[in-house]
């Protein structure tokens, strides 16, 4: 296993547990609101660290702009969590994720879904960034 796709995958475990139990626990079909309250909770009840809604500032040529990027969680010190309750991820919400995490330089993001078709839907993001004087690449890895 390359050593970027091992970035919190332990913690990764963790947090996919309690988005389990919470699905478990409401179901689907109810508001994004209730899976995050729920999942907030449940965070809580594991001893798993994170914060809610923290904004992320944004930077346009060093200047900090007023529009800020606000996830629902950030777990562990290191994941970024976007919780959804749609009947379909799209390319999108995936973007979305993929925004925060090059903001936040975090390496790590999970898209959370409790409304996908009776089951927890999720994607995994892992974000490296390489940058050099005259270049910038993005990868990504599922």
């Amino acid at each position: 296993m390359k050593k970027q796709e091992s970035l919190f995958r332990e913690e990764g475990y963790q947090l996919m547990g309690a988005a389990f139990e919470v699905y478990n626990e409401n179901g689907s079909g109810l508001l994004e609101e209730i899976y995050q309250e729920s999942l907030e909770i449940e965070l809580a009840l594991r001893g798993i660290p994170f914060r809610s809604k923290q904004e992320l500032a944004v930077f346009y040529k060093g200047r900090e702009l007023q529009k800020r990027y606000i996830p629902d969680l950030h777990v562990f010190g290191g994941i970024m969590v976007e919780l959804k309750a749609v009947t379909e991820l799209v390319p999108e919400h995936e973007a979305q994720v993929l925004n925060y995490l090059r903001i936040a330089r975090q390496p790590v993001g999970y898209l959370i879904n409790f409304a996908h078709r009776n089951t927890l839907q999720w994607k995994r993001f892992v974000l490296s960034e390489i940058i050099s004087a005259d270049q910038r690449r993005l990868a990504v890895a599922f």
